[in-house]
Parts: C-alpha cells; sequence; structure tokens
C-alpha cells in the first residue's frame, strides 16, 4: 500500500509553477549589508588591528588542547565543508528534483553559486596570501602576502552556500523556513570546528560567512543567465531528439516464418501421425492370349525403373511362382508383382496404429531379397546343422 510519502517521490506529470527568487528591498539592504561587513573584516587584518590580536588570543588558548575529547568526532563533522562531498550529495538531491519537476534550474543553480564560490573566494586567498596559524612565524603579525591560502575559509564559505541553495531552492515557505536553520546550523558547527582544530584563525571563518552570504543573497541577479541556459539546453536537446527522428531505420533481413504444426492430442513429446499411405493393389496377370510374346516385358512396365529405385529380380528364377499359371503368363505376372513391391510403402506401427512410410533402399547392398509371395530366404553364409 502506498503512502503520501512515496506518492511524492514520482515524477510530476507536468513542470510545477515555481516562483524565482527576485532582487527585492529586503535582500538588497542585505546583501549591502553583508558587503560591508566582509570589506571592514578584510581592511581591519589589512591593518593589524585588534582583530588581528583576537585571532593570536584565540589560537594560543589552543581549543583542541582544552577539549581534547571532541578532537575524534569533530574531524568527521569538518567534511561537511569539504567542497567535493557535500558538492556530490547535494548534486544528488539536486538531481532528482531536476527530473522530478522537469526542470534543470536547481543543477544550474548550484553550478552557478559554485563557480561564483571558486572565482570570489578563490581570487582573495591568493591575492592576500595570509598563512595559517600551524605555520605562522611572528606573534601578533597577519601573516599577509607570505604565500598562503586560508583567508577567508573555504571550509566555512562552502558550507555556507551548499548547504544554504536547499533553502535558496525551497518551493514552500515552511521547507525554505527549516532548510534555512539546518544550513545556519551546518555552517556555523564547521567555521567553529576549523578554529578549535586551529586550521584557521577566527577573522578567516568570519570573512567565510561573509562570503558565502554574499553568493546566496547575489543569486537572484543571476536568474536570467540561468534561465537563458536552461532553455539553450532544452533547445539542443529536442534538436538531437529530431536529428535521430529523421535518420532512416535500418534495412532489417526478412526472416523466414515457419508454420508449427500443433501438438497431437497424446501429448507434447510424441511425434504427430501421419495418414496411412494405402498400398498398392497387386497387378492382374495378363491374358492368356496378349499379343506380347512369352517372356517379354513391356514397355510401359514399372519393373524397367532404375535399379536402386525398388527391387530387382524376375520371380521367373523361382521354381515356386509360377505354379497354377500360364506358361505364357508367368513373366507379365512376375513382373507386375515386383512394381508392386517396388512402391513405397507404409509400415505399420504395432500398439500406435500409425502408418511411417518405408525408405527405400540406397544401395543394393542393403536391399533384402524378396520373393514374389513376401517370404524372405534363409541367410545362405550359415550351413543347417542336421541331425
Amino acid at each position: 500500500m502506498r503512502t503520501d510519502i512515496f506518492a511524492r517521490l514520482d515524477r510530476e506529470p507536468e513542470p510545477p509553477k515555481i516562483e524565482i527568487p527576485r532582487m527585492s528591498r529586503t535582500r538588497a539592504a542585505l546583501f549591502g549589508g553583508t558587503l560591508a561587513f566582509y570589506l571592514a573584516i578584510v581592511v581591519a587584518v589589512l591593518v593589524s588591528s585588534w582583530l588581528v590580536t583576537l585571532d593570536w588570543k584565540v589560537m594560543l588558548f589552543r581549543p583542541y588542547q582544552q577539549w581534547p575529547t571532541l578532537h575524534p568526532y569533530l574531524d568527521y563533522f569538518v567534511v561537511l565543508g569539504q567542497r567535493g562531498p557535500t558538492a556530490v550529495m547535494i548534486a544528488a538531491w539536486l538531481g532528482w528534483r531536476s527530473w522530478r519537476q522537469h526542470t534543470l534550474r536547481p543543477l544550474l543553480t548550484l553550478g552557478t553559486a559554485l563557480l561564483l564560490l571558486n572565482v570570489t573566494v578563490g581570487a582573495v586567498k591568493l591575492g592576500l596570501g595570509r598563512l595559517g596559524p600551524h605555520y605562522a612565524t611572528r606573534i601578533g603579525s597577519p601573516e599577509l602576502f607570505a604565500g598562503g591560502d586560508i583567508f577567508p575559509s573555504g571550509h566555512t564559505a562552502n558550507a555556507v552556500v551548499t548547504w544554504g541553495i536547499l533553502a535558496y531552492l525551497a518551493t514552500t515557505p515552511r521547507a525554505r523556513r527549516y532548510l534555512s536553520i539546518l544550513s545556519s546550523l551546518v555552517a556555523l558547527g564547521v567555521g567553529a570546528t576549523t578554529v578549535y582544530l586551529g586550521t584557521h584563525w577566527l577573522s578567516d571563518v568570519l570573512l567565510g560567512w561573509a562570503a558565502g552570504l554574499l553568493i546566496l543573497l547575489g543569486l537572484p541577479w543571476f536568474e536570467p543567465l540561468i534561465g537563458w541556459a536552461e532553455l539553450t539546453l532544452f533547445a539542443l536537446r529536442e534538436r538531437w531528439r529530431a536529428r535521430r527522428g529523421a535518420r532512416p531505420a535500418p534495412a532489417v533481413p526478412p526472416t523466414a516464418v515457419v508454420a508449427t504444426a500443433p501438438a497431437p492430442a497424446d501429448g507434447p513429446d510424441q511425434e504427430p501421425a501421419q495418414e496411412p499411405v494405402p498400398q498398392a493393389a497387386p497387378a492382374q496377370a495378363a491374358p492368356a492370349h496378349s499379343a506380347a510374346a512369352p517372356g517379354s516385358v513391356p514397355a510401359d512396365d514399372p519393373s524397367r525403373e532404375a535399379v536402386g529405385a525398388g527391387h530387382s529380380g524376375l520371380t521367373a528364377a523361382n521354381p515356386a511362382a509360377g505354379a497354377g499359371t500360364a506358361p505364357g503368363t508367368t513373366a507379365n505376372a512376375a513382373n507386375a508383382a515386383n512394381a508392386a513391391n517396388a512402391a513405397p510403402k507404409a509400415v505399420a506401427n504395432r500398439g500406435t496404429g500409425r502408418f511411417t512410410p518405408a525408405r527405400p533402399h540406397a544401395l543394393r547392398s542393403e536391399r533384402t531379397p524378396m520373393t514374389a509371395a513376401g517370404s524372405r530366404r534363409p541367410p545362405r553364409g550359415r550351413p543347417v546343422a542336421g541331425g
């Protein structure tokens, strides 16, 4: 029995109407405030302000030594901020949504957000070149332009974007509210974990939160580009399908159709019954006043066939063949009997009532010598033992 939960997993018959977020005044105000916070952190690190001093105090406090029992668990939790695992999980979920809703917008939105994340965060990391706490060389220094790549925190920014994209693409207010809370908890937890492990400064995490939030707030500006990309991909798909449909179908060689006879009533394993072949009636002896000479064979007599077609040999050689007949008709009667024996005969199988045609002999050595009356001669090679 299907429930409503499993019914919601099916593909929708038609694409639903999805409300695309727009750049409202509230969103624009949030974007402006987040951008100001982002620039303030960068400037505070550049001038070695109180924020850099706070970074060093937190680092020298060494949280991973204060609470060592949390270390094994947080090592696994911080994976939720890594680009590879999170991108694969979120892409799988959004791929199912794309299939269910007949749209490519979820996947295209994720791809756009990750591209913006790589460009913005990667450019600032390489431009400022800040070293991490484990590689710091001078206490109180911001460690900028030293060949590092940790400012802002990539784990934190990635957690904000990949988990926050679920709330951005939510279709109902209730789902958007719950997903916003979930993504906020994950992003805050990943950022705090990197500080606990000592892989990032506190200012790195603050700038990572701001960088990820800027991308989510600025996505509505890229919605027209996402829509154009979706229409272009669908048009290419339809064009490809049209080209495939225009190709001629490959020629299929004709196959011979074999008619199968129905199984007999006796069972499927038994051979089909064949109609009995009537035996040829014995030929009548020629009259005594026949015009043919005694001992001659007419031209149309069947016994003039090739040797392999039937049994040869005249019955005149057998003295018993002409017993009780006229001297002039002995040869004709014997030849007629041989012709009847030469025709194919039907052999009856006892017990089944079926008839199978007799196979004509192909060689003379396979034939059994027959007499006119149909009796078999005794073998010649074996002497008869007498008493």
